[in-house]
């Protein structure tokens, strides 16, 4: 049934609210909440929430963690094939929130390191596919997920990629990294990963250039909205809808999340960004970045 496989990190995220000055040193009062995490976790929840069957690879440890990250999954709807790595620990993310809503982040990746090609599920029910930049930015995974990526190729199905923070990014050669963008068939990236990528500050300058490796790039621009094109269209800019912004975590995942769900059943980039502009809101209006779970009565 499964129409979206993503594939990537998986993580628990533990997320501090801090309302006031960090007292470096000392104690700082703060809102404490744990939350499913990893980016492509965060999009198959995304995804299947706005109404695309969705399945991922999961990639957790035998810990309480690795248990409440898959039973979260389940909850959601969202089809998984755990990969229970003896000896690791789930991936685990820090984040802090500022009073604005931006967020901080420390990852610790655990059990997602390794990922390899006996981890690529059989394809056939499978339309799209979305990969984490995390996983390639990762060297324990790399290797296996360019074998991923190989097959993946070969059964013609569209990947579409987030290359992942400027702060990765940085410690990987840029030049490799630019040699993974041809290999994907959509990106979606913030203005900072564009402009890191590219070297152009000016969104159009950074779009045409991205074009050159990927027949459609969307650049995600914040409380601005976002810009897209495809190689055969004109530029597309959408204004981002209007909430209340408590937590910025996980909100390019809810995009991407919300774009390729829509995507399924309408190939059009205006409509599709203004679906992942929906998601978005939805997302930054809550703590954590995952739709949050109902619970059973």
């Amino acid at each position: 049934m499964a129409r979206v496989l993503c594939l990537g990190d998986v993580m628990l995220d533990v997320i501090a609210i801090i309302q006031t000055k960090i007292n470096y040193g000392s104690d700082t009062p703060s809102k404490i909440s744990t939350h499913g995490g990893g980016a492509a976790g965060n999009v198959a929840s995304w995804s299947q929430v706005c109404g695309a069957p969705t399945k991922i690879v999961a990639r957790v440890g035998n810990d309480s963690a690795g248990t409440a990250v898959i039973s979260e999954f389940a909850a959601l709807g969202v089809e998984y094939e755990d990969r229970v790595i003896e000896g690791a620990q789930t991936g685990v993310v820090v984040v802090l929130v500022d009073p604005s809503g931006e967020r901080t982040m420390f990852p610790e990746t655990g059990a997602n390191t390794g990922l390899c090609l006996a981890d690529l599920p059989d394809l056939a029910d499978i339309e799209v596919i979305y990969l984490s930049g995390y996983a390639l930015l990762d060297p324990g995974s790399r290797s296996g997920v360019l074998e991923m990526i190989a097959k993946i190729q070969k059964s013609e199905i569209p990947i579409f990629f987030d290359p992942a923070t400027v702060g990765g990014m940085s410690q990987v050669n840029i030049d490799e990294i630019k040699s993974w963008l041809p290999l994907m068939s959509a990106l979606f990236m913030n203005e900072e990963e564009a402009t890191f990528l590219t070297g152009f500050t000016q969104l159009e300058s950074a779009l045409d250039a991205l074009l050159q490796a990927a027949p459609t790039v969307v650049i995600k621009c914040g409380s601005a909205g976002a810009i897209g094109k495809s190689r055969v269209g004109q530029s597309i800019k959408i204004s981002a809808v209007p909430t209340h912004v408590i937590d910025t975590t996980g909100a390019g995942d809810s995009f991407a999340g919300g774009f390729i769900a829509s995507w399924l059943d309408n190939r059009d980039l205006e409509i599709c960004m203004s679906a992942g502009a929906t998601a978005a809101a939805q997302c930054v209006s809550i703590v954590g970045a995952r739709p949050h779970v109902t619970p059973a009565h």
